[in-house]
């Protein structure tokens, strides 16, 4: 991995080649992207298996494992929080094998039933035959920002949000050994006490332009 950086997420509505990105993991994407260009408020149910993977972790366990991949690690592909949950995407394939992975590292479930502090909590992964709710490419409120993509202020009152926005045709996604080093930094970082308050997590912004 990278030496760590000063990464701080730009909240950013979803560009056209990234609206794009998103339709095409649909049977339909022309019919996705009309729904969009006349309601961009509509969040929508997209399947998994084909042009994403999505990890589906609570929300301040998911922060932390955003934070571990930006700041120690190579950055991370599209993220929504979604009701109350944080959603990583991921490269196919990452739904059938971060499980094992984290049960063979003994930070799954099996783990903590040896006795294993400081678990990864349950992990939700979304593969082939899964749906899930991805947030409106468009938030509330928004300024065009450096990268092209608007800069979306506050949480839309749905409770989903991008976090990270899709931004490109191909973008950039984890796989399994990536998600599970994340988790596994995450996980030691929790047990640890600190006598001073969490920072304010929406003052972050991650800078995509220097993702790997």
């Amino acid at each position: 991995m990278s030496s760590p950086r000063n990464a701080t997420p730009h909240v950013s509505d979803v560009t056209s080649d990234g609206a794009a990105w998103l339709a095409s993991a649909g049977a339909y994407p022309r019919r996705t992207l009309a729904l969009w260009e006349e309601r961009p408020g509509a969040p929508v149910v997209l399947p998994c298996g084909s042009a994403f993977d999505v990890v589906s972790a609570p929300a301040i366990f998911g922060r932390r494992m955003l934070d571990r991949m930006w700041e120690d690690g190579p950055g991370s592909g599209p993220v929504a929080e979604f009701r109350g949950r944080m959603l990583l995407f991921a490269a196919p394939g990452t739904a059938q094998r971060l499980p094992s992975l984290l049960d063979w590292e003994e930070w799954g479930a099996r783990g903590r039933a040896s006795g294993r502090t400081g678990a990864v909590p349950p992990l939700l992964c979304h593969g082939a035959g899964d749906t899930v709710t991805v947030p409106a490419p468009a938030g509330s409120t928004g300024v065009a920002g450096s990268t092209g993509a608007a800069v979306t202020a506050g949480t839309p009152r749905s409770g989903s949000r991008w976090l990270v926005a899709p931004d490109t045709r191909r973008p950039w996604l984890p796989g399994p050994e990536i998600l599970l080093w994340a988790a596994v930094r995450a996980a030691r970082a929790a047990v640890r006490i600190s006598i001073f308050p969490p920072a304010d997590q929406d003052a972050k912004v991650y800078d995509v332009s220097r993702r790997r």
